[in-house]
């Protein structure tokens, strides 16, 4: 079934608010794709004025920051996950997961299922 993002029907107040017009294509949602470790596997999908999202489906490479420099690293697993306890045993990355790396252990700080990378900032050092 199709998941509608589209405005409250209701006031704060408790009045309801007037329709506006039909349902548009843009007022769609999609269901959620994890981002798993593994080859890398991306997906475009086409937005609102013909830009594109990059949906990482997988990936097993993260560009970690390390004192303002950035490297390519490997990712090992996910070490934790404050989303969802069951992310950590089903290696799923999301913005805000800590990623073990080969430097160490690393805080997500991008959107891999929006913006189709993983980048990460360095919390702890192997």
């Amino acid at each position: 079934m199709t998941k509608w993002q589209l405005p409250p029907r209701k006031k704060t107040t408790g009045g309801a608010i007037k329709k506006h017009g039909k349902k548009n294509r843009l007022q769609r949602g999609r269901d959620y794709l994890p981002t798993r470790i593994a080859e890398p596997k991306i997906k475009q999908k086409r937005t609102l004025g013909g830009n594109t999202k990059r949906i990482a489906l997988s990936i097993n490479i993260a560009n970690v920051s390390v004192d303002g420099k950035h490297q390519k690293v490997k990712i090992l697993s996910v070490a934790e996950n404050s989303a969802d306890s069951q992310f950590v045993r089903r290696n799923i990355i999301t913005k805000g997961a800590v990623i073990q790396t080969e430097l160490g252990k690393a805080r997500v700080t991008s959107r891999p299922g929006q913006e189709g990378t993983v980048n990460a900032v360095l919390i702890e050092k192997k």
